[in-house]
C-alpha cells in the first residue's frame, strides 16, 4: 500500500469520502457531566453547544495506535497525519510527540486550520497518496494545500467564545456591545481572529460572503460551508457563493461537528475555501 493518511474529527471530512480516499481518523473529545465522549463514536446530545462541556485533544495513545496501523497498512512508505491548528488544539503536538516515537516514517502536518479547511489539506496528501508519491511529496501536497486554504465564520451570540478560550486577542472586542456580530478568520499563523465587527448578523454574512469572493476572485476553488443547528443558512451563503462564483463547484454543506460547535456555539455559519489555482 502507498502513504496513509491520518486525520483527527476536526476536519469534518464525510465518511465517503475518507473511505474514497482510504483517510485514516482519530477522535477529538468532549468531556461533559463525568462522561468523556469521542467525537465520531460516541453518541453525542443534540444540543451540545448548549451544554457546560470541555473539549479536549486526541490522546497520545489513540494516536500511537493509529499511526502504527497506519504504518504497518503502509508496508514501510509512511504515513503522513494532517491534524487541527495547533494553535486550536493539543492534538499537534500530541502528534508530534508521538511521531518522535516512532520515526522519520511518520511525518505531522499542522493545517493551521479547522473543519474542512484541515480537510482540504488531508485531501491533497490523500489524492498525492494515491497516486503514488512518496513520503515527502504527500507531506508537502498538505503542506501547499494548507497555504492556499482560507477560513471565516460568523458567530451569533458571544457566549460560547467567552468561554471558549481559543479566540487569539479576544479580550478586547469580547467587552463591546452585544450587538456587534464578529466576522472571525483563521490567520496564517492559525489562530482564530476578528477579521471584522459588524452591526447584525445578516451584515456578518454578507461581509464573509464577500471576503470569500474577494479571495477567489475569478479562480476556482473548493468550498465548504459548515454550520452549528443553522441549515437555511448555510444553505443561503452557499446559494450566494454559487451565484457569486461561477467557476467553483457548488459548495459542500454540512454540521461543523460537536467539538467545534462548544467553541462557537448554535447559528454560527463558516466557509472554508481552497484555491486550487
Amino acid at each position: 500500500m502507498s502513504v496513509v493518511v491520518v486525520t483527527d474529527t476536526s476536519a469534518r471530512l464525510p465518511a465517503d469520502t475518507r473511505n474514497r480516499w482510504a483517510i485514516r481518523e482519530v477522535p477529538l473529545h468532549i468531556l461533559l457531566d463525568g462522561a468523556d465522549l469521542r467525537d465520531g463514536v460516541d453518541e453525542m446530545p443534540d444540543d451540545i453547544y448548549q451544554r457546560h462541556a470541555t473539549t479536549a485533544a486526541a490522546t497520545p495513545a489513540e494516536l500511537a495506535a493509529a499511526y502504527r496501523q497506519a504504518l504497518a497498512d503502509s508496508n514501510g512508505n509512511g504515513v503522513v497525519a494532517v491534524h487541527i491548528s495547533s494553535a486550536l488544539s493539543g492534538t499537534h503536538r500530541a502528534a508530534e510527540m508521538t511521531a518522535a516515537e516512532l520515526g522519520p516514517a511518520v511525518r505531522v502536518v499542522d493545517s493551521k486550520s479547522a473543519a474542512m479547511g484541515t480537510g482540504f489539506a488531508v485531501l491533497a496528501a490523500a489524492r498525492a497518496a494515491a497516486d503514488g508519491q512518496d513520503l515527502d511529496t504527500v507531506a508537502h501536497a498538505a503542506e501547499e494545500a494548507a497555504r492556499r486554504t482560507y477560513a471565516f465564520m460568523v458567530v451569533p451570540r458571544l457566549d460560547n467564545l467567552r468561554r471558549s478560550g481559543r479566540i487569539g486577542g479576544a479580550k478586547a472586542w469580547l467587552g463591546t456591545a452585544l450587538s456587534l456580530k464578529p466576522v472571525l478568520c483563521i490567520d496564517d499563523t492559525g489562530r482564530l481572529v476578528l477579521a471584522q465587527r459588524v452591526r447584525t448578523v445578516k451584515h456578518a454574512v454578507a461581509a464573509m460572503v464577500e471576503r470569500v469572493c474577494e479571495i477567489v476572485g475569478g479562480r476556482r476553488a473548493a468550498v465548504a460551508v459548515h454550520h452549528v443547528a443553522n441549515p437555511d443558512g448555510a444553505q443561503e451563503v452557499a446559494t450566494a457563493l454559487a451565484q457569486r462564483l461561477p467557476a467553483c463547484e457548488p459548495a459542500t454543506v454540512t454540521p461543523l461537528g460537536p467539538v467545534l460547535a462548544l467553541h462557537v456555539g448554535a447559528g454560527a455559519l463558516a466557509v472554508c475555501l481552497h484555491c486550487i489555482e
